[in-house]
């Protein structure tokens, strides 16, 4: 169960500037979504497609750049991956096992949510860390020099937030009445960015953990929704900014972020939408 004093901040988050109108606009399109003619009968295709594009979408905000229709090809197995892959290709392959992985989560995020954490990293950095290094936090002599524009990485030994994340990530795939999914997931999400628990991989970890936590939440059961795409639809800049500011910790700051998954996550359903209907009319086949 959530912590009595960590529900009540959450619930004040929910009534920052234009944060609960958004959970609601993101409600009503994840419904509009579940009714969509397309899922009634091939609900599998289209979920397989929502994660090739938040694979794509999500190395894409990592800076690896391929054409979207590559990374269907790797995904179906309609294209081998490279022997010897060079960085950008290692940071996709990371995005699509990570995303892949996500629909094998459901049960640990309430029970084990450290471990949940730790399968996204294992997956998503098996190409960019030694053995010794993946799924594990980092240790004191560590460090992470991803999403430097947030900061130098806290020391983790030296916080209580890694216990609190993981608290987080269990309310998230259940969350409590008076907290929207939307701002469980966005916390998440950007409490993941910012301690950046992983010496690499970080980013992937945490948009694969959203998508996780808004399937898990019932917010969009169906799994359709891209959310990676969603952040990617408002660009890298913007995206990098809103966790910059919520990295300051003011209420401002905090919200602009909490506003800008609402926005993506809107975006994410119109995505969701367009996969429904290239779906519906056999242009994926």
């Amino acid at each position: 169960m959530l912590d009595s004093g960590l529900a009540r901040r959450l619930a004040v988050l929910a009534g920052l500037p234009g944060v609960r109108e958004r959970a609601e606009m993101v409600r009503d399109g994840c419904t509009r979504l579940r009714f969509h003619e397309t899922l009634r009968r091939r609900m599998p295709q289209a979920a397989a497609e929502s994660r090739v594009r938040g694979a794509w979408a999500s190395a894409s905000l990592d800076g690896a750049t391929v054409p979207v229709e590559a990374v269907r090809d790797l995904m179906r197995g309609r294209r081998p991956w490279p022997v010897d892959p060079d960085p950008a290709m290692r940071v996709v392959r990371g995005a699509v096992t990570a995303t892949a992985a996500t629909e094998h989560l459901a049960g640990l995020l309430r029970t084990a949510p450290l471990q949940a954490l730790a399968r996204l990293h294992v997956a998503a950095a098996s190409d960019l860390l030694p053995a010794e290094q993946l799924g594990r936090p980092r240790g004191g002599g560590e460090d992470c020099d991803e999403l430097v524009t947030l900061g130098p990485a806290p020391a983790l030994a030296r916080t209580g937030r890694l216990a609190q994340l993981s608290e987080l990530v269990a309310a998230g795939a259940a969350p409590p009445p008076e907290v929207p999914a939307l701002v469980l997931a966005a916390v998440v999400h950007a409490e993941i960015a910012v301690l950046r628990p992983f010496v690499r991989g970080n980013g992937v970890v945490a948009r694969a953990m959203e998508r996780a936590l808004v399937q898990a939440s019932g917010l969009d059961p169906t799994g359709v929704a891209v959310c990676e795409a969603g952040h990617l639809d408002q660009g890298a800049t913007a995206y990098l900014g809103a966790l910059t500011a919520y990295g300051e910790g003011s209420a401002a700051g905090v919200g602009l972020w909490l506003v800008h998954c609402g926005d993506s996550l809107l975006a994410a359903v119109r995505e969701a939408e367009r996969v429904c209907e290239a779906v519906r009319a056999g242009r994926l086949t």
